[in-house]
Formats: structure tokens, C-alpha cells, sequence
């Protein structure tokens, strides 16, 4: 039962997706036409539009998305290779870049990416000047303050994925290790999203039982080994994934959904998604993860969580390897 004021939740199958609501992917390889797939199947919002330079490619996408549409939940898709087709987008996610190749690092990739920005923002702010920027290409967390800087935007309206999908990779693990729903879990990693990203054990649980002391068959099965051999496993995911297939793309594409569904729902969701931090934690000047505020227009709040001093210190190296990284590009 929903408090006065509230909006009473809908079932999952029950949703529609906001008359007229639009999303623009930009970008139509494996991520972009990933979440553009995960987009309509749930619904995230009335219209998809995806956009390319590779102008038979992005029609090719889109005709075998639309060939399907009977079967979804959203009522179209459109683009092609004309940036019009981003217009009166109301969230614009990017997902357009260089691809990370085996064995490179995100923040390898951050010049290439940049420079990309450059030229495709002040293109895309002509078609939807009122949107919502959601930064997917990596690494996020560099591109979410390049493309504020870029653009001018307040910091609200330009975030990346951040740590999302990383902490449903923790979740699902942890999961399976306790013998129970994903949903059950509460656990979150914050930070860079790469190599500094961490998870906030102190603050994890299963329902309401501290992770720690979580058993199974009368046995404490999450020992400080697990948890540290867990950490790893998370941080390490997308390198697995990238060398056996080439890409990850299904489940970033499903967290960029779930992204955009909160803000084109103004759900007031909280998601570890990447803003620019503006004194919260101590931190100020650069874009990392912690959990946030996420409804109507973008990032209301940053969550400033209660972190041990082990914790913490994580987080300001975290902060400290990307402020690095950007006096490096002179960003």
C-alpha cells in the first residue's frame, strides 16, 4: 500500500511506457543494439530511436528490431544514420566509442573516446537540448566529466552507468552463494568502475542480516577469503567476458534500461550510477560511483553512505587514480 502522495507501484507486466517518452541510443554495435533490444522488451519507453554513422548498419539494426515489435512492449523504433532521428529524445544514452580490445584497460581507451565526444555532443544538444545524457562507453566515469564540460550541462543531467552492472555482478554472486534471490541481496560497488572499483562490505547484508553473518546449513559461508575472492571476480568480470566473446553487451544493455526506466518512470530510484560529486564523501571534481537518487530529469542526490575508515580510504584512491587520469587529458 502506497503513503499519501505516492504513486501505488505497478507489477512488472503490467507497465507501459509513458506516452511519448523517448529514448536515443547512439551508437548501434553490441552494446547500442543490446539495450535498444532490452529497451523494447521492457518497455523502458513509447519510442527507441538508434542512431550510427554507419547509416546501413543502424537501418539494418532497427529493421530487425522492428520486425519484432509485435512481440514487445514498447510501441516503436526508429533511426538510421541521420542524427535528426535523436531529436526530442528525452534520455540520450551514449554508447558510441572505441572498443575496448583483450588486455586493455577502460582508461586506455580515454583519449580515443574523448575526442569522440567532442564532435558527437554539440551534434547531439541541437537535437535534444532537454535530455538526460547517459554516458555507457568507457571509461564512464572520465567521459561523464568530459561530456559536463562538453556540453555544460548541470551535473544531473550528465551521468554513465557507473558501477550498475558491476554491482549486479556482486549480487548474483553473492546470491549463489547464499542459497537465495538476487533481490535479497543489498550490496554495492562504488567507485571508478574498473580496476579501483570496490564493494562496501560494512554495509552489505542478505535482507537484514549483515552479510558476515549470513549462514548456510548452520555455517558463516561468506569468510573474509570468499569476500576478497569475490571482489576480484567482480572487478575482473568484463575482462573474462571480453576475451571469450570479444565485448560484453547483454547485461550492460539490460542496466542501461533499468537506468533510463528510472528516470523516465521518476521512480526516485537508488542506482550506483556515476556522477559528478560535488563535496559528497569529501570528493569533489571528478565522477565515480556511489549510490544515488535516480528519477524525473536525471541524478537528484548522491547517497552518502556510512563507510569504515578502510572503506573510505578505498574510495579517495579510487578518486585520486581518476583525477589522475584527467589531468592527463588536460580534462
Amino acid at each position: 500500500m502506497s503513503m499519501p502522495g505516492q504513486q501505488e507501484p505497478q507489477a512488472a507486466d503490467s507497465w507501459e511506457p509513458r506516452a511519448g517518452s523517448k529514448l536515443a541510443v547512439v551508437g548501434a554495435g553490441s552494446v547500442g543494439t543490446s539495450l535498444a533490444y532490452a529497451a523494447l522488451i521492457r518497455g523502458s519507453a513509447h519510442e527507441v530511436a538508434l542512431y550510427d554513422v554507419n547509416a546501413a548498419k543502424a537501418e539494418a539494426e532497427v529493421l530487425d528490431l522492428a520486425h519484432g515489435t509485435q512481440f514487445s512492449a514498447s510501441s516503436g523504433i526508429t533511426g538510421g544514420g541521420d542524427i535528426t532521428t535523436m531529436a526530442g529524445a528525452d534520455v540520450v544514452v551514449i554508447t558510441a566509442g572505441a572498443k575496448q580490445a583483450p588486455g586493455q584497460t577502460r582508461l586506455d581507451l580515454a583519449g580515443t573516446n574523448v575526442r569522440i565526444l567532442e564532435d558527437l555532443l554539440p551534434r547531439l544538444l541541437e537535437q535534444a537540448p532537454d535530455a538526460v545524457y547517459v554516458l555507457v562507453t568507457n571509461p564512464c566515469d572520465v567521459l561523464t566529466v568530459a561530456a559536463r564540460r562538453i556540453s555544460g550541462l548541470p551535473a544531473s543531467r550528465v551521468l554513465s552507468s557507473g558501477t550498475v552492472l558491476d554491482t549486479s555482478r556482486l549480487r548474483w554472486l553473492l546470491a549463489r552463494r547464499g542459497g537465495v534471490s538476487t533481490s535479497s541481496v543489498h550490496a554495492s560497488i562504488i567507485g571508478e568502475h574498473g580496476d579501483t572499483e570496490f564493494p562496501v562490505w560494512s554495509n552489505a547484508s542478505i535482507g537484514p542480516v549483515p552479510i558476515r553473518e549470513w549462514k548456510v546449513a548452520g555455517e558463516r559461508v561468506f569468510t573474509e577469503d570468499y569476500l576478497g575472492s569475490v571482489a576480484s571476480e567482480v572487478t575482473n568480470a568484463a575482462y573474462k567476458v571480453i576475451a571469450g566473446k570479444g565485448a560484453t553487451n547483454y547485461a550492460i544493455g539490460l542496466a542501461g534500461a533499468r537506468i533510463v526506466e528510472a528516470m523516465l518512470r521518476a521512480e526516485n530510484a537508488v542506482l550506483p550510477v556515476s556522477t559528478m560529486l560535488q563535496g559528497e564523501y569529501g570528493i569533489t571534481d571528478v565522477a565515480l560511483s556511489a549510490p544515488s537518487v535516480v528519477g524525473a530529469r536525471g541524478v537528484h542526490s548522491v547517497v552518502e553512505m556510512t563507510l569504515d575508515e578502510a572503506e573510505t580510504e578505498a574510495l579517495h584512491r579510487s578518486a585520486g587514480a581518476l583525477r589522475e587520469s584527467l589531468a592527463k587529458l588536460g580534462i
